[in-house]
């Protein structure tokens, strides 16, 4: 059986009561070591075998998948964050649908939730943005022609922008050509949830600078909106006494 295991953001116990009972039964753990702190080894079953993916292609990853399966082997796939965003767990499942190997996927906290935790933030204030967008720029690999930075920022909605940190002035620049003003609030979180968590408030026109102020050259996101530095907000209807639900009738 392969279970894809979403490790968390970054601090090792943000990792799902789910995910840390896989990883502690599992005989075989492939796992990035740059991106997944290794104290999340400290949950590992005593003996297991441990591969690191930042090392591998796909094809070395599935033939260690494959082996441990022949052998009779649990293994955990260890993505960082939650592996549906930008973890290439789809490509993983497809060969192993293919040969007919077991898995499951079990969710994780993402980078851009632990970034909210950072900034103490709701992204989704009423009357200021109920939507977020997840995206990033490209880089040596493309993104669909159709989702580019500056029809996003048409929207003025909130954006979170991963894997972005080294093109933050053309970054800028798309925002303020798709719709952004220089002034809309920004921040930049560095390794969100980790123990050498760093956050910064800004505006679009000030990303790139405020990171070269601070030496952030990776492993950082950026959230992009007035939810940032929401001042007047309308109230929410959920918990407003004039407002009926279905557990609750209104107030007169």
């Amino acid at each position: 059986m392969i279970h894809f295991v979403g490790a968390g953001s970054g601090a090792a116990d943000l990792i799902t009561v789910r995910g840390k009972k896989q990883l502690k039964e599992a005989e075989v753990i492939i796992y990035a070591v740059r991106l997944v702190k290794t104290h999340h080894l400290d949950y590992e079953k005593e003996g297991a075998e441990i591969y690191n993916s930042a090392k591998m292609t796909l094809e070395n990853v599935l033939e260690v998948m494959e082996r441990a399966e022949a052998e009779g082997k649990t293994t955990v796939r260890l993505h960082t964050g939650d592996p549906c965003i930008y973890g290439a767990i789809r490509e993983q499942m497809d060969v192993l649908d293919e040969k007919n190997i077991a898995y499951d996927y079990c969710p994780g906290v993402s980078a851009f939730c632990g970034a909210a935790s950072a900034l103490n933030l709701e992204y989704t204030l009423p009357d200021i943005s109920q939507s977020v967008i997840i995206t990033r720029m490209e880089g040596r690999t493309p993104v669909p022609s159709k989702e580019s930075i500056q029809s996003f920022a048409a929207h003025r909605a909130t954006m979170v922008v991963f894997l972005s940190t080294g093109m933050l002035e053309e970054l800028s620049r798309r925002l303020i050509e798709g719709g952004y003003t220089a002034d809309t609030p920004a921040a930049i979180v560095y390794k969100a949830t980790w123990p050498d968590e760093k956050s910064f408030v800004c505006t679009v026109g000030t990303l790139a600078q405020t990171a070269r102020e601070n030496n952030i050259t990776k492993t950082a996101l950026m959230i992009i909106g007035d939810v940032v530095k929401a001042g007047h907000y309308d109230r929410s209807k959920l918990y407003d006494p004039g407002f009926t639900t279905e557990f609750r009738q209104a107030e007169r």
